[in-house]
């Protein structure tokens, strides 16, 4: 039977676990509903760019409060947080007491998309490797709190790490309240706007998009408009890294359109790279932002987008142009000015609202496969 993510909640903040910080993850979406619905804890939970960045907080917290906090995450972002986890929560540099939560995507033997397979099977052995010691919490452990005590008690007595795995479907589904969730009245979806754009871009040009349902969508639609998926290097995992990955394509291709379609929670997880294309300045670089402000795929929370002003920001960062689209007819007026006036790289933001279609499929090739149609795509395109 699955456990109450209310339940389980109530008892870390019986054992004086306040504060609540990380990136979210499917596993534990229901749990943190929960967090992002307490009224205990109100300005105590705070989602972070990326995984390290949680580390870092939740250490702060622990430097201000004396008190432990709790980050948590996927599995995926463990590669994140080891460089803090290592270089300061470590018990041989601060000495930092934390629980961590960690959704275990990839378990061996549990069916799961290709790009958590790999972080799944080397999961304890990473840990092992890390010597931060752990605990395992699925949906069968009715002596969770126990779990919870022990990871704990060790956190406050070494004064360091102490991570608790989560199993798929550990967690009961609750019902939410959507106005906590990143909601907008904007008319656009997402799916009609690449619809729109993959219509629009001239022909041969190379798209790289983002992890999560954008790729998805991009696949469906291609399937739906007979077009072949050759030209598109379709994401899996890796969040964050699809713009650098566009990035090595165009400087090494500068005969060829590139097209990053991003979306918000991804580039504000490694946005540091917007610098290196302003750095870079390729010439034949469009970087599309499909900003539907909410960490969509996991659960629908609100990203830091509502905050941020793309326009300064890629200004400020050495982007050439920029563009903002919130409804049809700015959506295709602004892609032909897009395509032809702008200098490059130049920013074209598109705002959506969250959501997408309950019978969404994923895309039918393997990561391999299509790299590899990708590939010879691109030296096709370089012969002519």
């Amino acid at each position: 039977m699955s456990i109450s993510p209310q339940l389980f909640l109530k008892h870390l903040i019986r054992r004086d676990i306040l504060f609540f910080t990380g990136v979210p993850d499917s596993l534990l979406k229901y749990l943190c509903l929960c967090i992002d619905q307490s009224k205990d804890l109100k300005s105590n939970h705070i989602i972070t760019s990326n995984e390290g960045a949680a580390i870092g907080l939740a250490s702060g917290y622990h430097i201000g409060t004396n008190k432990v906090p709790l980050v948590y995450m996927q599995n995926s972002g463990i590669g994140n947080a080891i460089n803090p986890l290592l270089s300061l929560a470590d018990s041989k540099v601060y000495s930092i007491p934390m629980l961590i939560l960690i959704g275990w995507r990839g378990e061996p033997g549990v069916k799961d998309e290709p790009q958590h397979l790999s972080q799944g099977e080397v999961q304890i052995d990473l840990l092992n490797a890390l010597k931060i010691p752990f605990d395992i919490i699925s949906k069968n452990n009715d002596d969770y709190k126990l779990i919870i005590d022990r990871g704990l008690n060790y956190a406050k007595e070494k004064s360091s790490p102490f991570v608790i795995l989560i199993k798929k479907n550990t967690f009961s589904k609750i019902v939410f309240n959507s106005n906590k969730q990143g909601s907008n009245t904007l008319p656009l979806t997402r799916e009609y706007c690449l619809g729109i754009l993959l219509k629009s871009l001239p022909k041969n040009s190379i798209i790289v998009s983002t992890t999560g349902k954008t790729s998805r969508e991009i696949f469906e639609l291609r399937k739906l408009n007979n077009q072949p998926h050759e030209n598109d290097f379709l994401t899996i995992g890796s969040m964050g890294h699809c713009s650098s990955i566009a990035l090595g394509i165009a400087k090494t291709n500068p005969h060829l359109n590139i097209f990053c379609i991003d979306g918000d929670g991804s580039i504000i997880m490694h946005m540091g790279t917007l610098s290196t294309i302003g750095q870079e300045l390729p010439d034949n670089f469009h970087h599309i932002l499909i900003n539907n402000y909410s960490h969509e795929s996991v659960g629908g929370q609100k990203t830091s987008s509502e905050i941020i002003d793309f326009n300064l920001l890629s200004k400020s960062l050495n982007y050439k142009d920029y563009y903002r689209a919130n409804n049809k007819n700015s959506l295709n007026k602004l892609i032909k000015e897009m395509l032809n006036n702008s200098n490059k790289p130049a920013l074209f933001e598109i705002q959506v609202q969250p959501g997408s279609r309950s019978d969404l499929g994923r895309p039918t090739v393997t990561p391999k496969e299509n790299k590899i149609k990708l590939m010879k795509k691109i030296n096709e395109l370089s012969k002519k």
